[in-house]
């Protein structure tokens, strides 16, 4: 049975897909801060892929060192089909609970 998503991890999963590669704990946050405007903390984002991993919904790996960060590793993130399947799941939930009214959400 696939997991059942919090608003806050289908953010999450959301930012993952479209940042693909780049997928890392700072872009993520951007992502999510820019296209919902929404402050987040970094600790926020981190216990939420720790989570996510911890279901199986991520992976974590730690990237090659860079100089731009003197020599750290940054850990990157990838969707995997658990996770897919899940944010799937979510999506055709909330898309089916707002079919047909769209003009209605948008007078709010």
């Amino acid at each position: 049975m696939d997991p059942v998503l919090g608003e806050f991890e289908q953010l999450v999963l959301i930012a993952i897909v479209r940042l693909g590669d780049d997928a890392y704990g700072a872009t993520i946050r951007r992502e999510i801060e820019e296209r919902t405007a929404r402050r987040l903390s970094i600790s926020a984002v981190y216990t939420t892929l720790d989570r996510l991993e911890v279901k199986g919904c991520v992976r974590s790996r730690i990237g090659e060192p860079t100089a731009m960060r003197g020599g750290r590793r940054r850990k990157h993130f990838s969707l995997q089909p658990l996770g897919a399947r899940a944010l799937k799941t979510a999506y055709r939930s909330f898309t089916g609970m707002t079919a047909g009214l769209e003009r209605r959400l948008k007078t709010l």
